[in-house]
């Protein structure tokens, strides 16, 4: 190969490799790209709190982004606080119009729903949970943990900490395949879900 093919090579090696860079959702300071009650929602230590260990929560609260996002892959930290906890992680979901839901798939966590496929405000159930015992082993249910969530075409993967919690194809053609991510805390008795190093690579094609 002479050195004019080397270096067209390199370069597309080079634009390829950029092209694929996972880009920051959240700049850990502030809630530029994001939408929600920010009475419910604050910035602390490099990290987006939902909820408050003073008081209970009445409704479900997510704090969304103002992009919609389709096939990608997203990483993020997450730590819970406080009794019967629960939060997630939307993904290709909707505002429900003058209502506090959204509407899509969740990654679950906290309480007996750990690394599970939740379907919010539409099936309403889970879609598929883990193996409690596989995941009992990476688990830190009092410290920092990362979900990697891949979404692509019909084909949603969910990770935590390394270990496959979810491999799910979806079946119904009607559901869509695009939509905001949101970050959620649960109604209930006063907790709180941090989220931080939240960063989204974009996929291209669609299998």
């Amino acid at each position: 190969m002479n050195r004019i093919c080397l270096l067209i090579v390199l370069a597309f090696a080079v634009v390829a490799v950029a092209a694929v860079k996972p880009k920051p959702l959240f700049d850990g300071k502030s809630f530029a790209g994001w939408e929600g009650n920010m009475k419910i929602f604050r910035i602390e230590d490099g990290a987006i709190v939902g909820g408050s260990m003073k008081a209970a929560l009445p409704n479900n609260e997510f704090l969304c982004t103002t992009k919609r996002y389709s096939d990608f892959v997203l990483r993020a930290k997450f730590k819970v606080t406080g009794e019967r906890v629960n939060a997630g992680i939307q993904f290709r979901s909707e505002r429900i119009t003058n209502n506090h839901e959204v509407i899509g798939y969740q990654a679950d966590i906290g309480q007996n729903y750990w690394g599970a496929l939740y379907d919010e405000s539409r099936r309403n159930k889970i879609l598929v949970s883990p193996d409690a015992t596989e995941l009992n082993k990476v688990l830190k249910r009092d410290d920092w943990n990362e979900y990697v969530i891949r979404a692509e075409g019909k084909r949603i993967r969910l990770t935590i900490n390394g270990y496959q919690t979810v491999d799910y194809t979806e079946a119904d053609d009607t559901i869509k395949q695009t939509g905001v991510i949101c970050l959620q805390i649960h109604s209930g008795p006063p907790s709180e879900a941090r989220y931080k190093d939240i960063t989204i690579e974009e996929l291209s094609t669609r299998k």
